[in-house]
């Protein structure tokens, strides 16, 4: 037991751990919002699934932090990382005292469908869709819950779709993330006058090859004011 005199001078450990979303299709070939996690092989929650992290160096910062756990626990390199939020509630490792307490630093990251095919998959470390998950470690489907939340609002204000394509694609292919992060259907002519709009897209003058019929046009993200 640690006394009152004793738990206020003891620091929580740190560690950081990271919410990857990537899109997937599923079996129908429709597109889903998907995250690898990686199992526990110790106490506490051992054979549970968990989010990729760890503990922190002192020698390194957070984003250093988030993107080394992410090489060394999956092989992924994730082209948009942010900070997401801290999460230390007392009750995040049950059994465990004030000395063993944890804080969690989370990032959240998008990879390309191509970059998601480069990740390790395992017994250990494997991909499941972000609205069906098993029960989690500590507090992780807390934490995924958060991150999904954020993700879908942050993509109604911004060009954040984007980071899941390549650099060229076309307006269909947009409106298939937008359609897999919110988990909905949007119409397809009300979408496009909305983007155009919005001019959150640049047309290449290029078209997709290898079409049937008349090839649709490619567009780029419109760089200018992008957040």
């Amino acid at each position: 037991m640690v006394s009152s005199a004793q738990s206020s001078v003891i620091a929580p450990n740190l560690a950081v751990s990271t919410v990857i979303f990537t899109l997937r299709p599923n079996a129908d070939g429709c597109l889903k919002l998907a995250l690898p996690l990686v199992k526990r092989i110790r106490a506490p929650f051992e054979g549970q699934w968990a989010l990729p992290g760890g503990p922190l160096n002192i020698s390194e910062d957070l984003a250093t932090a988030a993107s080394r756990n992410l090489l060394e626990t999956t092989h992924l390199e994730p082209r948009y990382l942010e900070q997401l939020y801290a999460f230390g509630s007392l009750d995040r490792s049950p059994g465990s005292n004030l000395a063993d307490r944890v804080v969690s630093i989370v990032y959240w990251a998008l990879v390309g469908n191509d970059e998601a095919g480069t990740a390790v998959e395992s017994e250990n470390v494997q991909w499941f869709w972000a609205d069906e998950l098993p029960a989690l470690a500590f507090d992780h489907n807390e934490i995924v819950n958060y991150a999904l939340w954020r993700l879908r609002n942050k993509l109604e204000y911004s060009r954040l779709a984007h980071r899941f394509l390549p650099e060229l694609f076309t307006l269909a292919q947009l409106r298939e993330v937008y359609e897999a992060v919110l988990n909905r259907e949007l119409d397809p002519g009300n979408f496009r006058r909305t983007v155009e709009a919005e001019g959150a897209v640049v047309p290449t003058g290029e078209r997709l090859a290898g079409t049937k019929h008349r090839p649709p046009q490619l567009y780029r993200a419109n760089q200018t004011g992008e957040n």
